[in-house]
C-alpha cells in the first residue's frame, strides 16, 4: 500500500463500530483538493471511493458513504480594543466512512476489522494500483465482469465458485439494468466456462424474442443457447409430487377436504405402484416420478362419489356419496381449461420413458447441446406460472440430488422476476413454488445446484431464499422499504453502503458478499447482444411511429395465445 504524506486527505474525529467520521483537509481556497498518485488525479471525498486509515500498525480500508459540511465557530486570533469580538463561522468538510477490511503486514487485504484506530488517525487517498492489489487474488480465473465505478481503468473479477455455488441475488428497480446484468454475467460465464449448465426462467421473453420480420433474436450466441417455450417443454402432471397435486386439485377449505385427500392418496398410490411394478422398480412412493393416467384416477374417484349397492339390492347413499363433487368439479374445470393443456394433457411426455429426454432437454444435454437453456414463461398464463416455476426448480434440484456425478455437473437456476413466484412467507397463494425454491436455497449448495434470484421488489421475495444468498448485486433502488430490506440482509458492517443505491446509473451496481474481495461499486460491461429489455422510446414512436395496425392479427394472436 502506497505510503506518502502527500496522500493524506484528512483525520479521524469520531470512531464507531460500523462507522468512522473524518474531517478533510482543504486547499488554500477552502475547496476539497485533488490528490495525485502516480499519473492519477483523485478527487478527495468522492462517494464510493476507497480510503486508507493508518495509525501505527492499524491499516484499515474504508468506503466514503457520505460527504457533508459542518459549521465551525472560531474566535479571531488577535483582539483589538473597540473592535467587534464576535466569533466568525466557517465550514469544515466531514466524510462518513464505512470500514470494510484491513491490510495485513504482507500487503494482503482481509475482510473485517480487528483493530480500530483512535481519533487523530490519518486518512489517505488510495490509487488504482493499491486497489488492484486488493482485487488481485480473484484475478487468476479471469472472470472479469466490469470496472470499478470510481476507477474505470480497473477491471473487476468475481470469484465464480463463490458467486454461483453459494447463491446470489440481483436486486434493482425497473430500468436499473437487471436483465442487462444477467445477460452480461451469463455471456461472460460461457466465454470463460464453456461447459456451464445454466437454466433461465424468462417471464417476459427478454432473452429470446421475435423481431417484426418473424426472425428470432437471442441475448446469447445461437451456439450456446437453447430456447424452449414452457408449453412445448411439457412438464407433465405425473411429475408433480403428491403435495403439489393436492394443491392443484383439492381446496383445503372444502368441508370434505379430508375425505378427498385420503381418497386421492389411496388412488394415486395404487396407480403409481402399478406403473412402478411394470417398470420393475423395487419400491414406489406417492412421489415417484412415473406415469399415471389422470382419466383413470378421475374414474375411480367418481365411482367412490356415487351411490352404493344396499342389502336390498338397490342403490343407496353411502358414506362417501357426494363427498367428491367439488374435487371432480375442480379437476374438470382444469381439464377443460386450455391454458392447462401443456400440464394436464401432454402430447409428448405421456409415458414414463419420456422423462429421460425431458431431463436432457432441461439441463442442456439435448440436441443440440447448449450451455444455456432459456425457458420462456411469457406464454404461460400468470396464475399458472408459479406451478410451472415450482416444477422447474424441483426438477433442477432432483436431477442433481440423484446424479452420482453432481460434483462434476453443477447447475445454475436463474429466476427472473422472482417475487412473482418466490413470495414472502405472508403470501400463502404460491406456497408450493416458494417451498421448492427454498429447498434449493437451503440444500442446493450440497448437490451443486446454484440459485440466482432477480427481483425489482426485494421485500416481496422469500426472506429464507434471500438470507441464503452469499452475494448481493444491488442496482439502483430508490424505494425506502426495499432499501431497508436489503440493509437488513447484508452484513451489519456493510449496511451503511446501501445508502448509495439510489444514485446508481444503469448497469452500475454495489456488489457485496463472497464473490468480491471487498464491497465494490461496479459498472458492468455492456452485454453483446443485449436482451429485449430497453425502455420503449415514446417520443420517437409517438412522433414517427405507425399510423395503423393489423388489429385482426392482434386479436387472432390473443385468442390463440401466441406471441
Amino acid at each position: 500500500m502506497t505510503e506518502s504524506s502527500n496522500t493524506v486527505i484528512g483525520y479521524i474525529i469520531d470512531v464507531q463500530a460500523n462507522m468512522l467520521m473524518a474531517t478533510l483537509v482543504e486547499d488554500d481556497q477552502g475547496r476539497a483538493p485533488t490528490v495525485t498518485i502516480g499519473d492519477e488525479d483523485i478527487l478527495v471525498g468522492q462517494i464510493g471511493s476507497y480510503v486508507a486509515i493508518r495509525q501505527n500498525d492499524v491499516n484499515i480500508i474504508a468506503i466514503v458513504t457520505r460527504m457533508t459540511e459542518q459549521e465551525v465557530i472560531a474566535a479571531p486570533t488577535i483582539e483589538t480594543p473597540g473592535e467587534d469580538t464576535a466569533r466568525l463561522s466557517f465550514a469544515k468538510r466531514i466524510a462518513r466512512l464505512t470500514p470494510i477490511g484491513s491490510i495485513r503486514s504482507d500487503g494482503q487485504f482481509d475482510r473485517g476489522v480487528g483493530r480500530y484506530p483512535t481519533t487523530g488517525a490519518e486518512v489517505h487517498a488510495v490509487g488504482s494500483t493499491d486497489i488492484a492489489k486488493m482485487f488481485e487474488r480473484f484475478q487468476s480465473k479471469g472472470f472479469s465482469v466490469g470496472t470499478v465505478a470510481t476507477h474505470p481503468s480497473l477491471k473487476v473479477c468475481l470469484e465464480p465458485s463463490n458467486l454461483f455455488g453459494r447463491h446470489f441475488a440481483i436486486l434493482g428497480q425497473t430500468g436499473s439494468g437487471k436483465s442487462w446484468t444477467v445477460a452480461a454475467l451469463v455471456q461472460r460465464t460461457v466465454a470463460v466456462m464453456p461447459r456451464a449448465h445454466i437454466i433461465i426462467l424468462d417471464l417476459h421473453g427478454e432473452y429470446c424474442w421475435k423481431r417484426a420480420d418473424g426472425t428470432r433474436h437471442y441475448a446469447f450466441e445461437d451456439a450456446i443457447v437453447r430456447h424452449v417455450d414452457a408449453r412445448e417443454l411439457e412438464i407433465p402432471y405425473w411429475l408433480m409430487t403428491y403435495a403439489e397435486l393436492c394443491d392443484l386439485f383439492i381446496d383445503n377449505t372444502d368441508f370434505s377436504a379430508h375425505n378427498q385427500v385420503a381418497a386421492f392418496r389411496d388412488v394415486l398410490g395404487r396407480l403409481r405402484t402399478a406403473e412402478g411394478t411394470t417398470l420393475g422398480l423395487p419400491r414406489t412412493t406417492l412421489d415417484t416420478p412415473v406415469f399415471f393416467d389422470l382419466a383413470a384416477l378421475r374414474a375411480e374417484i367418481e365411482s367412490m362419489n356415487g351411490q352404493v349397492m344396499g342389502s336390498s339390492g338397490k342403490l343407496i347413499t353411502g358414506t362417501l356419496t357426494g363427498k367428491f363433487d367439488n374435487f371432480l368439479m375442480r379437476l374438470d374445470s382444469k381439464l377443460n381449461d386450455v391454458r392447462y393443456d401443456f400440464l394436464l394433457k401432454p402430447k409428448v411426455r405421456k409415458d414414463s420413458a419420456s422423462l429421460s429426454l425431458l431431463l436432457r432437454d432441461f439441463v442442456g444435454l439435448g440436441t443440440p447441446k447448449a450451455a444455456v437453456t432459456v425457458i420462456d414463461l411469457s406464454s404461460v398464463p400468470f396464475d399458472v406460472r408459479p406451478t410451472v416455476a415450482a416444477q422447474i426448480g424441483r426438477l433442477a434440484f432432483e436431477f442433481n440430488y440423484w446424479n452420482p456425478k453432481y460434483r462434476e455437473f453443477p447447475i445454475l437456476l436463474i429466476c427472473e422476476e422472482a417475487h412473482a413466484y418466490i413470495p414472502h412467507a405472508s403470501e400463502s397463494q404460491f406456497a408450493g413454488s416458494r417451498k421448492s425454491m427454498e429447498r434449493i436455497a437451503k440444500e442446493g449448495r450440497k448437490y451443486g445446484v446454484g440459485l440466482a434470484v432477480v427481483s425489482q421488489r426485494p421485500h416481496e421475495v422469500s426472506e429464507t431464499v434471500l438470507a441464503q444468498c452469499g452475494t448481493f448485486i444491488c442496482l439502483r433502488i430508490t424505494n425506502p422499504d426495499d432499501q431497508a430490506y436489503v440493509r437488513s440482509l447484508v452484513p451489519e458492517s456493510e449496511g451503511d453502503l446501501v445508502s448509495v443505491l439510489a444514485g446508481l446509473g444503469r448497469g452500475e451496481a454495489l456488489v457485496l458478499g463472497e464473490a468480491v474481495p471487498l464491497p465494490t461499486r461496479l459498472q458492468f460491461d455492456k452485454p453483446n447482444p443485449t436482451p429485449n429489455s430497453d425502455d420503449i422510446d415514446f417520443y420517437t414512436k409517438w412522433r414517427d411511429g405507425p399510423t395503423d395496425l393489423d388489429v385482426d392479427a392482434i386479436v387472432k394472436r390473443w385468442r390463440s395465445q401466441e406471441r
